[in-house]
């Protein structure tokens, strides 16, 4: 089951699966490490529908609620209990 990476909670990992962007926010999502397969862990949440804090591989950043709506997750964990 698919869910998007607005929907992870603080501390929660998942697999990046799609993004569903246009190709100029696809393309600037990919070079921060932001592309299926990759591992994404959750590490703060800002109030209001703000940003949210990631990391990626060993890269931490910020990135917009609204833009974390695009990206498409599941489990991380896919398989072992599922």
């Amino acid at each position: 089951m698919l869910f998007t990476l607005s929907s992870l909670k603080v501390g929660e990992v998942a697999v990046i699966a799609n993004l569903m962007t246009e190709q100029g926010l696809h393309h600037r999502l990919s070079a921060l490490g932001i592309r299926p397969g990759r591992q994404v862990s959750l590490l703060r949440r800002a109030w209001f529908s703000g940003p949210l804090h990631l990391r990626v591989g060993t890269t931490e950043l910020m990135l917009r609620h609204q833009e974390a709506q695009q990206v498409y997750i599941r489990s991380a964990y896919l398989g072992v209990d599922e």
